[in-house]
């Protein structure tokens, strides 16, 4: 047995034409699943008279066989092997002979492949979930780690505002809990089971598809048999999450990145994660983070390559749609590698309190300054304008905030003066952000209290 298909045909498939057309290569890892989808299947024939017991005995023991091999990956592939089904059909027949015929009364490969998919995406989402979670925790403890370190909060990549170190690092925890739950989302809709929908028109024996799909774990069965066997929203939505969550990794290593440079130093990455150069013996390369950065763009790339595969597809099963599975399992193996790499480094990487204390310039507490001014009734616009002008003034004259004359601050405000040095106090200026959310000592504990009770809650 060669191929599942060849009694209409009169000569042999082109060798090109062959390799075009199989899909072994990348669909080998549905094997596992594969087997315990036909284990099911071939229970359920036998529930309908389509199989003696016999029959069904021979069937199952000769899957159990060939899941051994693939687990211990004894399994031979052959030439002829155009997919995972026929590879493993090609073995029943080898190992119990003509009873394997008729595994595939009622099913198509239609309705095979996008069962044992969602099987797989099931479990790869379970997996790509823990790791999100090891990266959170590291974030957590980071920020545990880090409390009282106040740096310079950026905009526009440009000196700010003084927050605290560790209400930045969770800054980068709250987006990861938003990918957890989009991917609980997309898996919870991808939970309806295709297997029984044949070809498209629907399985012509009475299989009971209700009982099939609780056998796999599914909540029900797919309720429209052209849909399921078409049905490609679950490789497309774990491509937008895969992409979303390499998004936000990538904006976290690229503040690592900046941070560890010599003009920030406000951090050293560890020596495991880091690279050097060929000719510069005193460099220290974030490769690591720059690969992290960079899949990002390739992720990205497979979700627009696949939207791009299905956007002018007919109604019901087309070759294409095989395009899926490369795209995803490529996703899940960068992540599978990027998620553990980003917490390796976060739970490694040292700070350097003093260089980053260094970098809070006066001129972060400018807001201060106007806040303070609307304190005693100037209008904000207003206390805007007079602080403006006061920090140009201090451009121009070279000198620091700090060293603005008593007489020029009284210009502004009779009281300006007497609070000057403690407005210009970093710790100040962040201990006033004591709403929800903010930076301030007691918000960025209750913050860290919250992250930990949302991952306390993991199922």
């Amino acid at each position: 047995m060669t191929k599942l298909w060849g009694g209409r045909f009169t000569s042999q498939t082109d060798s090109l034409a062959a390799q075009l057309n199989a899909s072994i290569a990348f669909d080998w890892r549905l094997a596992p699943y594969d087997v315990a989808a036909s284990c099911v299947w071939v229970e359920e024939l036998a529930e309908i008279g389509l199989l003696s017991v016999e029959e069904r005995q021979q069937i199952q023991t000769g899957l159990q066989q060939i899941l051994a091999e693939i687990q211990n990956q004894t399994f031979q592939i052959k030439p002829d092997d155009e997919d995972v089904h026929t590879a493993i059909e090609r073995r029943l027949f080898e190992l119990i002979g003509e009873p394997a015929g008729k595994i595939h009364t009622g099913r198509s490969r239609n309705d095979q492949v996008m069962t044992d998919f969602l099987l797989w995406l099931r479990e790869a989402g379970q997996q790509v979930d823990a790791a999100v979670v090891e990266v959170q925790k590291a974030l957590v403890e980071r920020a545990a780690s880090d409390q009282g370190v106040i740096i310079s909060g950026y905009t526009h990549l440009q000196r700010a505002q003084p927050i605290l170190l560790s209400h930045w690092w969770l800054s980068h925890f709250y987006p990861l809990q938003r990918d957890r739950q989009y991917l609980a989302f997309l898996l919870q809709q991808a939970n309806l089971c295709p297997l029984g929908s044949s070809a498209l028109a629907g399985c012509p024996y009475p299989i009971n598809r209700t009982r099939l799909a609780q056998k796999l774990g599914f909540d029900a069965p797919s309720p429209n048999s052209i849909d399921a066997v078409s049905n490609r929203d679950a490789a497309a939505s774990f491509l937008f999450f895969a992409s979303l969550l390499s998004v936000h990794l990538s904006r976290l290593a690229e503040a690592l990145i900046l941070f560890s440079t010599s003009e920030f130093g406000f951090l050293e990455l560890p020596d495991a994660f880091t690279t050097g150069s060929s000719i510069m013996p005193q460099k220290k390369n974030p490769d690591m983070l720059e690969l992290t950065r960079a899949k990002a763009g390739t992720t990205i790339g497979q979700l627009t390559g696949f939207l791009s595969v299905l956007k002018n597809l007919p109604s019901a099963y087309d070759k294409d749609l095989q395009e899926d599975k490369p795209a995803v399992f490529t996703a899940f193996d960068t992540l599978s590698l990027t998620l553990p790499v980003m917490y390796g480094i976060l739970q490694n990487l040292s700070i350097h309190p003093e260089k980053i204390s260094a970098s809070i310039d006066p001129t972060l507490l400018a807001t201060e300054i106007a806040d303070f001014l609307v304190m005693q009734g100037i209008p904000f616009r207003k206390a805007h304008r007079l602080v403006g002008e006061l920090i140009k003034d201090c451009m121009n004259r070279g000198i620091a905030l700090i060293q603005v004359p008593a007489e020029r601050l009284a210009k502004i405000h009779e009281s300006l003066p007497q609070q000057w040095v403690k407005i210009l106090d970093p710790h100040y200026a962040v201990e006033r952000r004591s709403q929800f959310g903010g930076t301030s000592s007691d918000s960025v504990k209750n913050q860290i209290l919250q992250a930990r009770e949302i991952l306390q809650k993991l199922p």
